[in-house]
């Protein structure tokens, strides 16, 4: 049951990607080019989530627990890290630069677009390297 909820609502998010046209990395990067062919439509895409998102949290919180799960999975650590920041800037870097964030990446993967057949092998590189430098020795500290 737990597996057929999670590819619903995995196809659910990839439907919305692809009807808010965010598995085209041209929509994200007019978003970004306030100075030329501006697209606000990722700011509404954003909000829209948003909002989405503030609700279903609202709901989720007046349950004991969730309906598939024994108990929430809630993240324990608050702290804002060297290593958090460097994986956020280059997320933001990454997403950028080649218009796609991992969703609407494996989303449009289908279409074989040339950018996103150059754009997810270098993601799953990118997460292998990260795993790799994350369990280095010198990580441990950070």
């Amino acid at each position: 049951m737990r597996a057929a909820a999670g590819f619903l609502a995995g196809l659910v998010f990839g439907l919305g990607l692809l009807l808010s046209g965010m598995a085209n990395p041209a929509k994200v990067l007019n978003f970004l080019d306030v100075a030329g062919a501006w697209d606000p439509s990722l700011a509404f895409v954003m909000g829209g989530a948003t909002v989405t998102a503030f609700l279903g949290y609202r709901l989720a919180w007046r349950r004991a627990r969730p309906i598939l799960m024994p108990s929430f999975d809630l993240p324990t650590r608050r702290d804002i890290d060297r290593p958090l920041l460097a994986g956020a800037a280059l997320f933001g870097i990454g997403w950028g630069i080649g218009g796609f964030c991992p969703g609407p990446a494996w989303t449009a993967l289908p279409m074989a677009a040339p950018g996103t057949l150059v754009f997810v092998p270098a993601m799953l590189t990118g997460i292998w390297l990260g795993r790799r430098a994350k369990a280095a020795p010198l990580m441990q500290g950070a």
